[in-house]
């Protein structure tokens, strides 16, 4: 399992979603910055090493407080570019790790 962390503490928009997802995971150049384009590399990841790829997204709560419906629109993504994965030997999972109390 590979993890990959994303700090979401400063992440108050879908573009700047967008910039973190891409950097998190190392996305190639012609990532378009576009729920789309997000949906297509999410689902290739052929630029990874093969294996179980896990997206650790931190304080997610702070897109969902900033920006509702880019955070709504990102967290359907997320999840359908789990079940939508088109290279077996490499998947992905998502966790929205819970703040600390």
């Amino acid at each position: 399992m590979i993890e990959h962390v994303l700090d979401g503490s400063a992440v108050r928009s879908k573009r700047a979603m967008y910039t973190a997802i891409a950097k998190t995971l190392s996305f190639p150049d012609w990532f378009g910055h576009n729920l789309d384009g997000l949906y297509d590399c999410l689902t290739d990841l052929s630029w990874l090493p093969k294996g179980e790829h896990v997206l650790i997204w931190t304080h997610s709560e702070v897109l969902a407080k900033a920006d509702p419906s880019g955070y709504r629109a990102i967290r359907e993504v997320l999840d359908d570019a789990v079940e939508g994965a088109t290279d077996p030997g490499r998947t992905l999972s998502v966790v929205l790790a819970k703040p600390q109390s």
